[in-house]
């Protein structure tokens, strides 16, 4: 039972890693808290795995922990370890070109968070309204009007091709 739980679990890892670490990347703007956060939301999901898979949520449940612990590491910004200028050398992030890259986590970290949560889901990830308003918890209508704003926002921040790419490929 407990291979069968460990296969399964490695199997969920290895398809879902890359899109994972983008993901967090995205929420927090630095390499070293996204791999933070993609450790802690795996260790959490291991832990309720049995559950949640038989919910078949799976992808929702990791999710909402990476929210979560974006906001919690926000908020004790005194218990984080201090990242460094300077870094060994790293792979980049998936999916965007180094260029369009910086660009655009430069972009999204002039966003409050609440909005830059709501991108991030809403147009990296292509969640539905109503699916950012449940891992949020905020209203559909919340996550309307703040992705709006959020929107304006980056449109004054990032160049005309730039901004295209964030709302076509997310």
């Amino acid at each position: 039972m407990g291979e069968r739980r460990d296969r399964e679990f490695t199997e969920f890892v290895l398809t879902r890693q890359s899109r994972l670490l983008g993901t967090a990347y995205l929420l927090c703007g630095d390499l070293h808290a996204a791999e933070d956060l993609v450790q802690t939301a795996l260790t959490k999901l291991y832990v309720a795995w049995p559950r949640v898979q038989r919910s078949g949520a799976e992808d929702a449940y990791v999710r909402r922990i990476l929210v979560n612990a974006s906001i919690d590491s926000s908020r004790r910004a005194w218990r984080r370890e201090r990242s460094t200028a300077d870094l060994p050398e790293f792979a980049e992030p998936p999916e965007f070109p180094v260029e369009d890259r910086d660009e655009l986590v430069a972009a999204l970290a002039l966003l409050a968070p609440k909005q830059r949560r709501i991108v991030v889901l809403r147009y990296w990830l292509g969640l539905p309204i109503e699916e950012v308003a449940a891992d949020l918890q905020v209203t559909p209508s919340t996550v309307k009007s703040q992705s709006a704003k959020a929107l304006q926002n980056l449109r004054t921040h990032l160049s005309g091709s730039r901004y295209a790419l964030l709302t076509e490929k997310c």
